[in-house]
C-alpha cells in the first residue's frame, strides 16, 4: 500500500481525532497536530491543558506568534512528514486550522496530500463561534473532501473505514 498524507481540520469538538482512531483499526496511522509544539510553550506559560474559549484563543494566538516567530509549527509538520515518509506507516493525519497553513503544507508535502473536514452538523450549530481565528475560520478553505460525523459511534468505525477506502482506491483513467 502507498502512503497518503491528509490534512484534517474541523472546528473543536466534531471528532477529528476520533475520525483518526477509528482509521487506525485498518491501517498504520500517524496522528500529528500543528499545534503540538505549541502545547509545550503554553504549559510552560501556565497553560492547565483544559480547552476553554479563552484557552483556544490564547493557543491560536501563540501559534500565530510562534509562527511568525521561527515557524515552529511548520517545521514540526515537516520533520513529522519526513519520519512518516521513513515509517511503515500508511496514513498521515495532519491537524491544521489555518487556512493559509494548510494550502502551505499541502503545497510542501506534495503531490497525492488530501484534505479533509470533519463536520458534526447539530453541534456545530449548537454550539456556535469559538471565539477564535482557527476555530472559527475552519470553513476559509476548500477541502478535497468532507466527513460529516453524525449517527451512533458503533457505526463510526465502518463508516470511517468506507470513506477512506474510497479515498485510497487507485483511480482509473
Amino acid at each position: 500500500m502507498d502512503k497518503h498524507v491528509f490534512i484534517i481540520n474541523g472546528s473543536g469538538g466534531v471528532g477529528k481525532d476520533t475520525v483518526c482512531d477509528m482509521a487506525a483499526r485498518f491501517w498504520r496511522v500517524q496522528n500529528i497536530s500543528s499545534i503540538t509544539p505549541i502545547l509545550d510553550v503554553a504549559r510552560a506559560a501556565g497553560w492547565d491543558g483544559v480547552k476553554t474559549p479563552a484557552s483556544r484563543r490564547f493557543l491560536s494566538q501563540l501559534k500565530e506568534i510562534c509562527t511568525e516567530f521561527n515557524d515552529l509549527p511548520f517545521r514540526y509538520c515537516m520533520e513529522q512528514l519526513e519520519l512518516f515518509r521513513q515509517s511503515d506507516r500508511q496514513l498521515l493525519f495532519v491537524h491544521i486550522r489555518e487556512p493559509e497553513q494548510i494550502a502551505r503544507f499541502r503545497d510542501a508535502a506534495g503531490e497525492g496530500c488530501q484534505t479533509i473536514l470533519v463536520r458534526r452538523p447539530a453541534l456545530e450549530q449548537a454550539r456556535g463561534p469559538l471565539g477564535n481565528r482557527s476555530d472559527d475560520g475552519v470553513n476559509g478553505y476548500d477541502y478535497d473532501h468532507v466527513f460529516v460525523n453524525d449517527g451512533p459511534l458503533d457505526t463510526l468505525p465502518d463508516k470511517v473505514r468506507r470513506f477512506f477506502e474510497s479515498l485510497l482506491r487507485p483511480s482509473v483513467s
